[in-house]
């Protein structure tokens, strides 16, 4: 499968070129340099000129709180460069798969949000999102909308992402108790993305690892717990204390309707996945 890959400086992309290279695929991984999905002109000539089987969008403004006073930027990346994505898919005759957010719910659901569910944002960021979401399907209804959350891996600058890192340096984490989320492994991610690719199957589908869910600091005590860190490190703090400038949602669980039962093989749970990734940083004692 020849397969086109954007964000590639991204966490998640660089996930995605692997599982895709592994399989055999033929790979297309450009950066925001080489493609910018805000320009339409530019998206399209690209897309259309590499005629992929495949199109997997990694791009995105991700900056939750920046979006806040950044709108404009967030939905030109985040939104109208979903559509224009979709278009140039469409004139490609390409599988769309696109990465959501469980930023898209407003997170009063203490148990798990399914495709069931009605997306209702809080902020900018997951406002831009779900617009990304409802455009791709106006503009090409064969569009594949992955929702997730909690992202975490390799190279990754996010909280999750750099634990093991700051905990192996001995430095104090704070982190929150009263939020809650589903764990996600970029790589299991990146090999979902690769899956629903192939199988060009259009909805919305929810990818996470599998389990409970957790709070920040939980995740935290299972870093220490799988990476030989003192938890007398971690310090905890409340959602509202943070005084961040973005709302977010409380509790933002994802759980999916329908992989299993269209055949995709269960994802490990995120505990497993976790303990997986931190035995292979350096950073593990």
């Amino acid at each position: 499968m020849k397969v086109l890959i954007t964000g590639a400086n991204g966490m998640v992309a660089r996930a995605a070129v692997g599982s895709c290279q592994a399989v055999g695929d033929e790979v297309f991984a450009l950066t925001r340099q080489e493609m910018d999905i805000a320009d339409r002109n530019e998206v399209i000539s690209k897309v259309t000129g590499i005629r992929p089987d495949a199109v997997i969008n990694c791009a995105a403004y991700t900056s939750v709180d920046g979006a806040e006073t950044d709108r404009e930027s967030c939905f030109a990346v985040n939104s109208a460069g979903v559509e224009n994505l979709a278009s140039a898919c469409r004139l490609a005759d390409a599988a769309f798969v696109t990465i959501s957010t469980d930023y898209v719910f407003d997170g009063r659901n203490p148990g798990f949000y399914t495709q069931r569910d009605t997306p209702v944002p809080l902020g900018v960021y997951g406002k831009a999102k779900r617009e990304g979401e409802i455009r791709a399907f106006a503009e090409y209804p064969r569009s594949i909308i992955v929702r997730s959350g909690w992202i975490y891996g390799a190279g990754g600058t996010n909280f999750l992402s750099v634990l093991p890192r700051l905990l192996a340096e001995g430095k104090p984490i704070t982190a929150i108790v009263d939020s809650f989320g589903t764990p996600t492994s970029a790589s299991d991610l990146a090999a979902r993305l690769r899956e629903l690719a192939a199988t060009d199957l259009p909805g919305i589908y929810h990818v996470t690892n599998p389990g409970p869910g957790c709070s920040y600091m939980d995740f935290a005590e299972k870093v220490c717990e799988v990476g030989g860190f003192a938890k007398t490190l971690l310090q905890s703090a409340s959602h509202a204390g943070l005084k961040r400038p973005a709302p977010r949602p409380l509790s933002s669980k994802l759980a999916c309707l329908i992989s299993e039962k269209l055949g995709f093989a269960p994802i490990r749970p995120w505990d497993e996945a976790l303990a997986e990734f931190v035995a292979g940083s350096e950073y593990h004692n």
